[in-house]
């Protein structure tokens, strides 16, 4: 484990002389994303009645909260590449979290992922 200043990073040992592939993920929108999923199952499973009742009890701002629950609506493939660290630089979480279009061909285009024409 190396410690850097404000973070702590765990170093995986090289295995058959090959490095672990380092991850270029976004740490912030990985976790917007996870959180975002997560509102929505607890609503899919009926703990909150409303995203104002969630929000209250959260403590997050009712808007911001539904921004989160939009990126839900991202193409699949938006999602993989953004966890995997193989986002198109125009998939940041400030773009993310204003409105975009909910056909994934249409998000394929405005991030510049060709492969989200599903």
């Amino acid at each position: 484990m190396r410690h850097r200043p404000g973070r702590k990073t765990v170093v995986t040992p090289m295995t058959n002389g090959v490095a672990p592939v380092a991850t270029r993920a976004d740490p912030a929108l990985v976790k917007a994303l996870a959180r975002g999923f997560r509102y929505q199952r607890l609503l899919d499973e009926g703990r909150y009645a409303s995203i104002s009742e969630m929000a209250e009890t959260e403590r997050i701002e009712r808007g911001y909260l539904g921004s989160l629950l939009r990126l839900t609506l991202l193409a699949p493939d938006l999602v993989t590449n953004a966890l995997d660290g193989r986002h198109m630089p125009s998939v940041a979480l400030a773009a993310l979290l204003e409105p975009f279009p909910l056909c994934w061909r249409s998000q394929g285009e405005l991030f510049g992922n060709d492969r989200t024409g599903k």
